[in-house]
């Protein structure tokens, strides 16, 4: 052994440590024959069966070592992506103080989606769930100048979220992985610039990722800012809904805004008059009713020509609760999550019988905008009227707009309400559903709808955090000024995720090769030394020319090895078995189900051949 001043150098050590080969019978992993109780979604079931995760919690998963190599493989996608357009990475911790959140107001605003906890002294803290503030703060820390600026920093992190109903494995967890970053620049000109930036290299990510997603409008919810898109991975089984155009529209139905129809004149409509509609408590029994007992002479009643008036209650973050009611056309049916969206961080839910009792004001089944007092048409129940409510409008409902809708009596209604003269709202509110064929809001043509996978949202956030949290610079007149930033997230677990019920079928899981936990797994079906030889020597000869190699080695049975191989999901697999008597083995791809038999000495080069393809 020599020693210098710097290192002890063992002479002994060899110049190249000898790789070793990963052998199933030694991987830390279980294949299961049966699904999980709880899987809802293809990718659940087969990351659970397939030995990738398990289950230790409602919506909190360990991850096993084939699932942590995947996992890894999206990070390192990422973290090359956001490297190359000059972010840099950073690591905050997930145990938070509550300071910070409080002067942003989000220690309320999250309301129940937080993990609040107190440490021995009672000190209030939080598991992190996302970090603009820590990042504001820290650049607030160390930065002055505009000099210092532009600035993007990142983190790849695990997130807290308390989901009141978790599912569908890692697509909707309480802890995740994700990569959140943010850019910071002197005014609105930079944050532009850096947005672009992060748009194109998201759109490299997911290129990358192998998904088929689209970019769709977005609202900012609790983040807050202004412009806002999500990246959606195109499946059945995601939890959003997106629409898009023949000419190119497209957005979460969050963020749809329907073109708004231009106001009616109602002067030769008569003055509203109530009739007598009994049990007809819903809209199809009052339209049946209407069109029986006193019929248009024009046409029939439709569903669309009734107003519906929905009543919510809103429990408030700081405790207090509101009564909300909705005016819409009575075709259409209110979008919980459009609602969820446009009223957060209020919690809403409807209305219950004892709310009922406690208001004898709403007419269950029979509420409308306006009161019938002995007959006569009285005032409306908005902000001003007997109810102390918010009454918001559909913003099809436009003034000279004349409707059936309830009376507030029993087995009333009234007919020829009209928005405007026999009632008004105290605003607009745009959460009906979006439906198949409703017209694009930029004239683009006819809407689709289709389901998605949330894996990626950028906001310009602006300046709401930095002004909350003080981070100013000088800028290069000496002036004091507020930074301005953008707050861009890629859900690296639920890639995972989403990547897996993109590409798996019938039989399991169908990684892309970027994503593989091993480039190829190597089956030696058969008995003797000759055929576990063989395949060992393959094995060594594949990974000496730097492809990740899985090795099953086990005492199993040629079955249950072609089964595993493919519930596990390896881009190719190798069967070394009864071929190896005449030279050959069999190539599997399992993506196109493409099988080939190679000699034994072509084996690496074609395995190789396939891998660079």
């Amino acid at each position: 052994m020599q020693r210098d001043c710097y290192r002890i150098v063992d002479r002994s050590w060899p110049d190249k440590i000898t790789a070793v080969i990963t052998r199933l019978s030694q991987l830390f992993c279980r294949t299961l024959r049966e699904d999980p109780a709880d899987a809802e979604v293809a990718s659940h079931r087969w990351l659970v069966r397939a030995g990738y995760i398990r289950r230790a919690a409602p919506g909190i998963y360990s991850w096993l070592p084939l699932g942590l190599r995947v996992l890894a493989n999206v990070e390192r996608i990422v973290r090359e992506e956001m490297d190359a357009i000059g972010a840099q990475e950073v690591r905050f911790p997930a145990l938070l103080p509550r300071e910070p959140y409080e002067d942003t107001n989000r220690w309320t605003e999250y309301g129940p989606n937080l993990f609040r906890l107190q440490d021995r002294k009672g000190a209030d803290y939080l598991l992190g769930p996302t970090h603009e503030e820590m990042f504001t703060l820290l650049v607030k820390d160390l930065y002055s100048s505009y000099k210092d600026l532009p600035l993007s920093l990142y983190q790849i992190q695990t997130k807290y979220r308390d989901e009141a109903r978790p599912r569908a494995g890692l697509l909707r967890g309480r802890e995740f992985v994700m990569k959140d970053s943010y850019s910071f620049d002197i005014d609105d000109a930079g944050l532009d610039a850096s947005y672009a930036a992060h748009r194109a290299a998201y759109i490299r990510i997911f290129d990358r990722l192998g998904l088929e997603y689209v970019i769709v409008k977005a609202t900012s919810g609790a983040m807050g800012g202004s412009a806002s898109e999500e990246f959606l991975a195109v499946s059945p089984s995601g939890e959003d809904t997106f629409v898009r155009s023949p000419g190119g529209y497209a957005a979460n139905v969050e963020a749809v805004r329907i073109p708004v129809p231009t106001a009616v004149d109602a002067s030769a409509i008569g003055a509203a008059r109530p009739v007598i509609t009994p049990e007809a408590g819903t809209i199809n029994a009052l339209v049946t009713l209407a069109n029986s007992d006193f019929p248009r002479p024009d046409r029939e009643w439709t569903a669309a020509d009734t107003l519906k008036n929905v009543v919510f209650k809103l429990a408030l973050p700081d405790g207090t609760s509101d009564l909300l009611m909705i005016g819409l056309p009575g075709d259409r049916d209110i979008d919980p999550k459009r609602l969820e969206a446009a009223l957060e961080p209020a919690e809403v839910t409807a209305l219950a019988e004892e709310d009922f009792a406690a208001n004898p004001g709403l007419v269950k089944g029979f509420i409308g905008p306006v009161t019938l007092t002995d007959g006569v048409v009285a005032q409306h129940l908005g902000a001003e009227g007997p109810l102390k409510l918010r009454y918001l409008l559909d913003p099809r409902v436009v003034p000279g707009t004349a409707w059936i809708t309830g009376a507030n009596v029993s087995d009333t209604h009234l007919i020829d309400v009209v928005a405007g003269r026999d009632f008004t709202a105290d605003g607009v509110l745009d959460v009906a559903e979006v439906r198949a064929g409703d017209p694009a809001p930029d004239g683009s043509g006819p809407l689709s709808l289709a389901r998605g996978i949330e894996m990626g949202h950028i906001f310009q956030l602006g300046r709401k955090y930095a002004e909350a949290l003080g981070l100013k610079v000088l800028d290069s007149n000496g002036k004091l000024v507020t930074v301005t930033m953008g707050s861009y997230g890629v859900g690296v677990s639920r890639a995972v995720a989403a990547v897996a019920e993109a590409t798996c079928d019938d039989h399991g899981l169908s990684w892309p090769p970027a994503l593989a936990p091993f480039d190829v797994q190597i089956l030696a079906t058969g008995k003797g030394e000759e055929i576990a030889g063989a395949a060992e020597r393959l094995a060594e000869d594949l990974d000496a020319a730097g492809l990740r190699v899985l090795l099953d080695d086990r005492k199993a049975s040629p079955g249950v090895k072609f089964t595993d191989a493919e519930v596990m999901g390896m881009p190719l697999a190798v069967v070394v078995g009864r071929g190896l008597a005449d030279g050959v083995v069999e190539i599997r791809q399992r993506a196109s189900g493409e099988r080939s038999e190679v000699a034994v000495g072509q084996a690496v080069a074609q395995v190789l051949e396939l891998v660079n393809r």
